[in-house]
């Protein structure tokens, strides 16, 4: 088995909604006994994504906010991006004019904003609801997410286009099963957080099979000296892939790595 590290994805990839299935726990456990160092690569917040390696028992270096930031437990942040001050302004206004669901990452905290105050006891400790957002009053965001067909609608049609040299734009797919447009700062991809992590780590980016399953891990899927592509990932996303298997649903990423751990190739 020539990879020494496993990146993977969390939503659509590892997980099934909000959920880890005990195959795809049970596979990267294993992995992980085996010597493999697993990096999570994921569009979610860091303190999500540490809760989610808790559940397997792994404390490794973590790529979170659509890869604006690499955080290394003990460490702290060695990758860090932020949104364009100028397009905040304009995002944020948008946002507080227009009916959606959006968050923006900070530093320690998420702000949610949306129409109503929602059931504080069901948000992550981290998450907090504000009725607008204001860009004067918190930190630069990492990452931004909305939902909303016209918001969405207007962001890339408008905003998207001048800010085309400082921003990504991608269509995520949410723990819901629906499209999350997803904003980071230019310099802020899966790949290039992936090649920082790998630096740390003192590991070639060869060595690396990544996983994943919409348009964002591309960036990681070039960087990567193989990767796997999920069954229900858009043809872009395949196409981009070493190879593709089964749905997340189908316990696609344990299939992949008991092939592996056993000797088989991809």
């Amino acid at each position: 088995m020539k990879f020494k590290a496993l990146a993977i994805d969390l939503d659509g990839t590892l997980l099934v909604g909000e959920d880890l299935p005990e195959a795809h726990a049970k596979a990267v456990a294993r992995a992980s006994a085996a010597g493999l160092e697993i990096i999570i690569a994921t569009a979610r917040w860091r303190q999500m994504a540490e809760r989610v390696g808790q559940q397997i028992g792994i404390s490794k270096p973590v790529i979170a906010c659509s890869g604006a930031q690499v955080f290394i437990p003990g460490t702290g942040d060695i990758f860090d991006h932020r949104l364009p001050e100028d397009f905040v302004a304009e995002l944020y206004a948008l946002c507080n004019s227009e009916r959606c669901i959006a968050t923006a990452t900070t530093d320690v905290e998420t702000l949610l904003k949306l129409e109503g105050r929602p059931d504080m006891s069901r948000l992550p400790p981290e998450m907090k609801w504000v009725e607008q957002l204001d860009a004067h009053r918190h930190a630069r965001p990492r990452i931004a997410t909305i939902q909303g067909g016209d918001i969405s609608r207007k962001i890339k049609d408008e905003l998207k286009p001048r800010f085309a040299d400082a921003i990504n734009v991608y269509d995520s797919i949410g723990p819901s099963g629906k499209i999350v447009l997803t904003i980071t700062a230019k310099a802020a991809n899966k790949g290039e957080a992936l090649l920082a992590g790998c630096a740390f780590m003192n590991i070639d980016p060869e060595d690396v099979l990544a996983f994943g399953d919409s348009d964002n891990d591309i960036d990681m899927f070039r960087v990567a000296g193989a990767s796997v592509a999920m069954g229900q990932a858009a043809e872009p996303v395949k196409r981009a892939a070493t190879v593709v298997t089964g749905a997340n649903t189908e316990d696609g990423v344990a299939s992949v790595i008991d092939r592996l751990l056993e000797g088989g190739t991809l």
